[in-house]
């Protein structure tokens, strides 16, 4: 059991959580902030962590087991564990239910409308992986799952949606998307081939790279309409820096003739896109929190 479940963290990426997590903790850091620094913080800090983890586990096996029959056929993806027969479907739809289950006990403990609001969650997440078999939009489909995790800590610490937290929500969705859309790059023979439907099917490699630089432009413009709305200080301001120059190095790692470092501007790049952008922005909410 202990050996399946650690091939199971391996299937679905397990530390890829620092993806999203990073901005899920900063919409509720930004929650206390505008709301004040009532007591139980760590308490709703650590319930966050864990419906993030709930339902990032239950999405990413949930897409395994969707896109089992797609991988066996692809190259890349052939030997994932699936595929192969390293996992059982009945054990990966096990963790599912057991991910999910996780994701309601956190949503529970936050407050009533995180608990409402978890099934509207759950669709999202796993409404995603039957997308690029019909639209070239599921790179903003997956980039909207991770999108809704700082607007979803902000209800979970304040128990209401503030309009102005979307904006963090447009920027993650933006940012996903764009590094989804490098990262389908590599599957361009295959999507086509399957008639799959991505952004490097539609308009090529070139193409698809100049799209993500766009959506990189708009997730930029996003943080600084978010650091407007909320008066943020100098600090959120060099985090939105530091992401700019992140961005603007993983651009120049992919080319469309050249796409051997697309690895490292996928997994690595983007951890520090998301733990640099945390820490300038904790730093200065904390630093000014007096501000509020």
């Amino acid at each position: 059991m202990l050996k399946r479940l650690r091939l199971t963290l391996e299937m679905i990426r397990f530390e890829h959580s620092v993806f999203a997590l990073p901005f899920a903790l900063t919409g509720a850091l930004l929650a206390f902030r505008d709301g004040g620094w009532a007591g139980g913080v760590w308490h709703k800090l650590l319930w966050i962590v864990v419906a993030m983890v709930g339902a990032r586990s239950a999405a990413m096996a949930f897409n395994r087991l969707v896109d089992a029959d797609l991988d066996a056929r692809n190259p890349r993806t052939r030997m994932r564990h699936l595929p192969t027969g390293v996992l059982s479907r009945a054990f990966t739809w096990g963790f599912v239910g057991a991910s999910v289950a996780v994701f309601l006990v956190a949503a529970s403990e936050l407050n009533p409308l995180c608990l409402k609001l978890a099934p509207l969650a759950l669709a999202i997440v796993f409404f995603y992986s039957f997308t690029k078999r019909f639209t070239s939009f599921s790179h903003l489909v997956l980039g909207f799952s991770l999108g809704i995790a700082p607007a979803a800590a902000w209800i979970a610490v304040r128990g209401s949606l503030d309009p102005r937290i979307l904006w963090l929500t447009a920027a993650v969705t933006l940012w996903t998307a764009g590094f989804d859309v490098i990262y389908a790059c590599q599957d361009y023979e295959f999507d086509c081939r399957e008639a799959l439907c991505s952004v490097p099917r539609r308009l090529g490699i070139a193409g698809a790279l100049h799209v993500a630089r766009l959506l990189h432009v708009g997730m930029v413009l996003c943080l600084l309409a978010l650091l407007r709305a909320l008066d943020l200080g100098a600090l959120a301001f060099a985090g939105v820096a530091v992401v700019v120059i992140m961005l603007v190095y993983e651009h120049r790692l992919v080319k469309p003739h050249d796409l051997s470092r697309l690895n490292a501007a996928f997994f690595t790049v983007n951890g520090y896109v998301s733990v640099l952008f945390f820490v300038f922005w904790a730093a200065d909410i904390f630093l000014f929190k007096a501000h509020s």
